[in-house]
């Protein structure tokens, strides 16, 4: 997420490691370089984000002067936007597979993007920038 709210990018993986989290974190910084290379990364302490953002650093994937945060309270944000999730999947957290679990969570982020008006940022001047965005997630036209 940017420090205004916008969702960059989603990653579901059935493994939290080092692999998974570089895959997501390079995308992340990839799909987004035109905006420019975030100057702060925060997230949680789970260890394998940091060995994963070094990694990431010592390969010239993400520039050095990136400043990776790992305090509690900065990721706020994150899982507050995370909050209507954990509502639909209640104390139960899960899904029954991968498959089921990837295909609702891609709905999900598409219809909280048009929520939060980010239709705009896959719109490059179409007349309806909601269209652009269910288009783009759900492969249409």
């Amino acid at each position: 997420m940017t420090a205004g709210g916008q969702t960059l990018d989603f990653y579901l993986s059935p493994k939290r490691n080092v692999a998974a989290a570089k895959r997501f974190l390079a995308k992340a910084v990839r799909s987004n370089a035109s905006a420019g290379y975030p100057r702060v990364i925060n997230t949680n302490k789970a260890p394998c984000l940091a060995r994963a953002i070094a990694e990431l650093k010592s390969e010239g994937i993400c520039p050095p002067p990136v400043e990776h945060r790992q305090v509690k309270y900065l990721n706020n944000i994150l899982e507050g936007d995370h909050g209507r999730l954990k509502r639909i999947l209640g104390p139960k957290g899960a899904f029954k597979n991968r498959t089921s679990a990837y295909r609702t969570l891609k709905g999900m982020e598409a219809m909280h993007s048009l929520r939060k008006g980010q239709g705009t940022m896959f719109a490059n001047r179409q007349p309806n920038p909601d269209a652009a965005i269910v288009n783009q997630v759900f492969e249409t036209a």
